[in-house]
Formats: C-alpha cells, structure tokens, sequence
C-alpha cells in the first residue's frame, strides 16, 4: 500500500511554509494636467466676467459711499447718498416710471404667444417672411425706431392724432405730456420686443409633439382647448425666460426713453427713469458718488425681483 504525500486532500501545511505578504510602497502616478484644462479654456471667459462685470460692481459699490467733486477726488461720506436717494421724489417718481414701463412690456409676452401660434400653424404660407418681419424691431437700433415712432406721435402732424381726427377725438401730445409720455414710450419698448418672445416661443412650439394634439381632437377639445390645457403649459420654461429677460429689459430703460422724448422735454423730470437719472446724475450732473448709490439700487432691484421670480416658477413653470 502506498501512500500519498504533499497535495492530499485534508493535509495540514505548517504556518511556516505560508508566503508572508511583504509591505510594498505605493508608486505615484505621474502628473497629468487632464483635470486643468477644462479651468484652463474657461480662464479666458473667467477673466473677461471678473474685469468687465465683478470688478465694475465693486467699484460702482465703493464709489455709492464717496462724493466726487468737481475736479476729481474721492472724500468717502458714508450712506449720505442713500439717504439722499430715499429723500428723493424724483428718483421715486422714476422707479414708478421703470415699474409701468415694465408691466407694459411684459404685458406683449401674451400677444408674441398668440402671434407665435398664428405663425407656427401647419401649412402657412412664408412663415419664415412672418418670423423675420416680426424680429426685426427687435434687431433695429434704437434710436431709428424711436425717430420713427416721433413721427407718429407727433401732436401736431403725426399719423395717431390723425387717425384719431377722423373719429373726432382730439388726441393729445404723447410724448411731452405727463402720464401719457412714460406710457407711450412703454407701447414702443413691447412693440419693440414682440419679434424676440415671437421668435423664442415660436421655437418652443415646435418642440411640442402633434401627437398630444391628435389625442385632443379624439376627445373632442376646441382649438382654444387645445392652447390653454396643451400649448401654453408646454412652452412655460420659454414663457419664463422671455418673462426673466423683459423685466431686466425694462429696468435698464433709457435709449428709447431719451430718443423719444429728447433732453429738454417738459414731461421729461416727470417721466425719467431709473437708468435715466443715474445717466444725469454721472455725466450731467457730475455727481458720480449719487450716480453709483442709484446704480446700485437699480442692481439690487434687478436681483431681488429676479430671486422671486425664480422662487416663483415652481408654482407655473412645467418641466417635461
């Protein structure tokens, strides 16, 4: 009988037979600046935000706190020119003026979401011709269509009295009588911007599927149905943008403002805004150190409505 040695299943092998695990020292990975480029191609943009956008800030913010005389020098004088702004009238009056001059505009959103449908319908005819028609007041500069809607307000010859003349209505100077000069120039600003919200919603209206509206015709829904339950929740991210970039928009309204009512308006002191009276108080005025207070203002004015009408989106805005 022979027996079996060495590999035999159930055989004891002695703990001093075992390889003893030996200690080794990590090697380091060479260098590799893989996790640098993506800094390294945004530097550039970084550079530009913090020279051209944070460094103003900060400054406009430093300058909010001096005065400036009329020779140049800085002597810091603490909140004095906030305290100056709120005693103001003037500057309360303008934030009045930037408020309906904003409603105003945001109130042409709902007519670029009618007009946006009329142009997206299946089978129209140079639907493109429609489109670029509608942006380019958009694209236009300022100060031409603010001539142009001159002519037309004119009270003397200009072609709105006229037209009232013929249902004998005595229509008033528009842009040099109080109340009605901030409004006519709001009617300009959204006429202005109809082609932009045209433009963006009539994108998101392409990206809605048909099929949602063929299950609406199966079940019997109007066309008008059809809009308010499918169409207008569909494009509320759009609706939400077009409504962030109107309302900053039309905070920051002075060209079409000075254009349409010249410097030496009467109606002007009653029917500035606030971007107008920082643009006084600067260069006219030569009163940087109030200048930078409004303009700060203005910043913080933007950025609170803009912090709430992002808080609000959760309670209309429909992400699919």
């Amino acid at each position: 009988m022979t027996l079996r040695t060495g590999s035999a299943v159930g055989e004891s092998r002695d703990p001093a037979d075992l390889p003893v695990p030996v200690a080794t020292t990590p090697q380091k990975k060479p260098k590799s600046f893989d996790g640098y480029w993506p800094w390294l191609f945004v530097l550039p943009t970084l550079l530009g935000v913090l020279g051209f956008y944070i460094w103003p800030i900060i400054q406009t913010g430093y300058l909010s706190f001096t005065e400036t005389g009329p020779f140049g020098g800085e002597e810091f004088v603490g909140i004095d020119n906030y305290q100056t702004m709120l005693a103001d009238g003037n500057v309360a009056q303008a934030l009045i003026n930037t408020l309906i001059y904003t409603v105003i505009v945001l109130a042409g959103i709902p007519i670029a979401l009618l007009m946006a449908n009329l142009v997206n319908q299946p089978g129209l005819r140079f639907a493109s011709f429609y489109r670029v028609l509608f942006f380019m007041p958009y694209i236009a500069m300022p100060t031409a269509v603010a001539l142009v809607w001159r002519m037309i307000y004119n009270g003397d010859f200009g072609i709105l009295n006229w037209m009232l003349s013929l249902v004998d209505i005595d229509g008033p100077y528009w842009t040099s009588t109080p109340g009605f000069a901030i409004v006519s120039v709001g009617v300009v600003g959204m006429w202005a911007s109809l082609g932009f919200g045209i433009i963006i919603l009539g994108a998101a209206l392409k990206n809605i599927s048909p099929e949602y509206y063929e299950a609406a015709q199966l079940d019997g829904a109007t066309k008008w149905k059809q809009f308010t339950s499918i169409t207008v929740p569909l494009v509320t991210p759009s609706l939400f943008f077009v409504t962030i970039i109107s309302v900053i928009n039309g905070f920051q309204l002075f060209d079409l403002l000075y254009a349409i009512m010249g410097q030496y308006n009467p109606a002007l002191v009653q029917s500035q805004s606030l971007v107008y009276i920082f643009y006084n108080q600067a260069f006219i005025q030569n009163d940087k150190g109030y200048a930078a207070a409004i303009g700060m203002v203005i910043l913080v004015t933007i950025g609170i409505v803009t912090f709430f009408q992002f808080r609000m989106q959760k309670k209309w805005v429909n992400y699919v």
